[in-house]
């Protein structure tokens, strides 16, 4: 089995149960967020602000983009959805997973937008209407969707796992 590729709105728990599935698979984890901060010196909602929400999935794209993979568990940013050639590539290294939760569960899940690092691109201003934006690219590039609203951090390893066809 090749790399698996976990997309979906923040707080979906790519991170989280990404780390905790490429552990129990004895894969390597790849977090994207983290890569961007390192190569750019900076955290996520610095360099938004510091180069606007294009700027920012430039970056995005050309490090999602230029990755290289091989028997591991890659949790996207959330917005990469809005970068269409690097989830060709990220398409390219393995099973893309589409994280689901709905709008409320991810309101419920981020208290603060502005200090998480989200990219509001044009007049979305809100959770839902970031949602409401992003829902339909998240299922364009899924190859598995898991719905994991409301389910805890090893349900979610779980259906994963069962949805991408690993025995844990």
């Amino acid at each position: 089995m090749g790399n698996l590729v976990l997309i979906g709105m923040p707080s979906s728990g790519k991170s989280t149960a990404g780390v905790l599935l490429a552990k129990k698979m004895g894969y390597g984890f790849i977090d994207c967020d983290l890569l961007i901060q390192g190569e750019e010196g900076a955290l996520l909602s610095d360099l938004i602000e510091r180069h606007g929400a294009e700027g920012f999935l430039k970056i995005e794209e050309r490090v999602n983009a230029g990755l290289a993979a091989d028997r591991c568990v890659i949790a996207t940013g959330g917005s990469v959805c809005y970068c269409p050639r690097a989830m060709e590539h990220l398409k390219t290294l393995g099973t893309v997973v589409y994280l689901e939760i709905g709008a409320a569960e991810a309101e419920r899940r981020i208290p603060d937008l502005e200090r998480r690092g989200v990219v509001m691109c044009g007049n979305v201003t809100t959770l839902e209407e970031l949602h409401r934006e992003r829902a339909p690219l998240y299922e364009r590039y899924a190859d598995v969707t898991v719905h994991c609203g409301g389910m805890t951090l090893d349900e979610t390893v779980a259906a994963i796992a069962r949805a991408a066809g690993v025995v844990l």
